[in-house]
């Protein structure tokens, strides 16, 4: 037998200290893995808690809301009617008028020297109208003693007639330079507001420059907005299959919703749809007249209307967060009997304030997530921690 090495004995030391180290490493492994197994299962996701809501049918008021732009009800153009020189502008630009308020002045001695003229032509006829008038009235008799022929008295009667008609033409005559008179004050035919002036004052008026400003009448003010071809003819469809139910003698309220998102406190009813679709844009037109008695809606503002007055029966509102989009669509969660859950496919349709219509998918009774969706798993129980409260109405405008 032969003595140990001292690098035999150190070799086998080092031998055993790795098995005890590799059997203690192995150790705490098993112990940390059970650890972190228990923890893990302490830890992991339980039973989901979610809000949920019950289906019901009711009938809802719709009011579908559009983009719209303001016109003047009854834009003017003031013209001159007469050429001369433009004398004065008396009116305030960009001021509201009242109806017969003048607005331009035209220099108005040439005017008043033609009325003149023809109020003198009128007397110098008048007074030659009266000596035929005499005439034939002493012809007359002398004619019927034969003391004067029968042409001697039609002499009379043509002369009678020529000036009479000449007093006629003149009195016309007259009128005319009254009225040119008259034209060189011009006024305006409606209450409103008023634009630029055109023309500065000294400037020669005449045909081709006569435009002198507008005026564009405020109250009643239009709204024109225009639906496009599917919008219209889906909102035909809707009607005919009573998916909607239109007011009566479709008088529909329009609401104006200004651009700061408050309410115009006066509504207006459709007063004209345009007889067919626009060509370059294939929208159909249509527009409100609206009581604007303190100014505030202006020509060519942008506001938005909404149609207050249909009503869509017996339909289905959900919250527009318990819809969730996936790669076939949209659906929701549907919780069973057995507080379940599955996911069901549903077709939406129109927003309703914070609601969502849905047209197809879920009936009357059934109860849906709300809150809570994206923890629920296909199949896997839900725990209810609040029932919400049917207002379908409640988020609607």
């Amino acid at each position: 037998m032969k003595p140990c090495s001292k690098n035999t004995v150190a070799r086998d030391l080092q031998n055993r200290f790795s098995a005890i180290t590799s059997l203690m490493f192995l150790s705490l492994w098993i112990l940390i893995s059970t650890g972190c197994s228990k923890d893990q299962k302490a830890d992991g996701p339980g039973t989901p808690e979610v809000t949920v809501m019950t289906i019901v049918q009711q009938d809802v008021p719709i009011a579908p809301e559009y983009v719209a732009q303001t016109q003047s009800s009854r834009q003017v153009n003031i013209h001159a009617r007469v050429s001369g020189f433009l004398d004065k502008r008396v009116y305030t630009e960009g001021a509201i008028v009242e109806e017969g308020q003048e607005l331009f002045l035209i220099d108005q001695k040439p005017f008043k020297v033609q009325l003149d003229q023809a109020k003198a032509a009128l007397a110098r006829q008048e007074a030659a109208h009266k000596t035929a008038t005499q005439n034939l009235d002493r012809t007359k008799p002398l004619t019927e003693q034969n003391a004067l022929s029968q042409k001697d008295l039609d002499d009379a009667k043509g002369q009678f007639d020529t000036t009479g008609a000449a007093v006629e033409q003149a009195k016309a005559q007259v009128e005319q330079a009254k009225l040119n008179f008259s034209y060189t004050v011009i006024t305006s035919p409606v209450k409103g507001i008023t634009s630029a002036a055109l023309q500065q004052d000294g400037t020669y008026i005449n045909p081709q420059n006569s435009q002198l400003t507008t005026v564009e009448a405020l109250t009643p003010i239009w709204v024109n907005f225009s639906l496009s071809e599917n919008e219209w003819q889906r909102w035909r469809d809707e009607i005919g299959s009573g998916k909607v139910i239109p007011p009566p003698d479709k008088n529909y309220i329009v609401e104006i919703i200004l651009v700061d998102g408050s309410i115009f406190p006066n509504t207006g009813k459709i007063t004209f749809a345009a007889p067919s679709y626009n060509s370059q844009t294939g929208t159909f037109l249509l527009r409100a007249s609206v009581e604007n008695p303190d100014n505030v809606l202006r020509p060519n503002q942008f506001v938005r209307v909404r149609l207050h007055g249909a009503v869509r029966p017996k339909a289905i509102l959900v919250p527009q967060r318990a819809v969730q989009q996936g790669s076939k669509g949209h659906f929701v969660w549907v919780i069973d009997k057995d507080d379940k859950a599955e996911p069901r496919p549903v077709v939406v349709g129109d927003w309703h304030g914070d609601d969502w219509f849905i047209t197809e998918g879920l009936k009357a009774g059934e109860r849906i997530v709300v809150d809570g969706g994206m923890t629920v798993r296909p199949g896997a129980p839900v725990k209810i921690k609040a029932q919400q409260k049917d207002e379908p109405n409640a988020t609607g405008k």
